[in-house]
């Protein structure tokens, strides 16, 4: 059982920093000019230098509910962390974890919902730009979306022995 919790714990941890990194890091799509490699994310293009992203007004509200939902997905994140280490050394035996399972699919529902509205409102975002492509934050959100149901689910079924 103490090997199944420090692997859940790892996977957590793990989960929180690809949270951050896919949060901060502007490499959402990614695409190719005559003077370089364009990347886009949440927060700023970049071409040699990152300005700030420009958006439509009509697309505006969508990449601030993006935005939103990856910072809320951080705080449940390390909220559910916070949880399972208190409620690892204060439940009784054969409680389980519901709180700390029931906040982390609060961050999988979080990264679901933002996740989705830029793959809808976004992706296309770069036609102007050779072979666009999404980058390494996208496909990090998506993983973190997979980790966060595992880790959530588990937390739900998982009973401190």
């Amino acid at each position: 059982m103490l090997v199944l919790l420090a692997g859940i714990f790892v996977v957590h941890i793990a989960t929180v920093i690809m949270l951050f990194v896919s949060t901060i890091a502007n490499v959402w799509m990614v695409g190719s000019s005559t003077t370089g490699t364009v990347s886009s994310g949440l927060w700023l293009l970049c071409n040699r230098s990152c300005d700030t992203l420009p958006v439509s007004s009509s697309d505006e509200a969508s990449l601030r509910a993006t935005q939103a939902f990856m910072i809320l997905s951080i705080i449940f994140s390390v909220i559910a962390l916070a949880m399972f280490i208190v409620q690892l050394f204060t439940l009784e035996k054969g409680k389980r974890f519901y709180i700390t399972g029931a906040i982390m699919l609060v961050c999988w529902m979080c990264i679901l919902i933002a996740v989705s509205i830029y793959t809808a409102r976004f992706t296309g975002m770069m036609r102007d730009f050779e072979r666009p492509h999404h980058g390494y934050c996208f496909i990090l959100a998506w993983i973190c979306f997979c980790f966060s149901f595992i880790i959530g689910i588990l937390y739900l079924v998982l009973r401190k022995k």
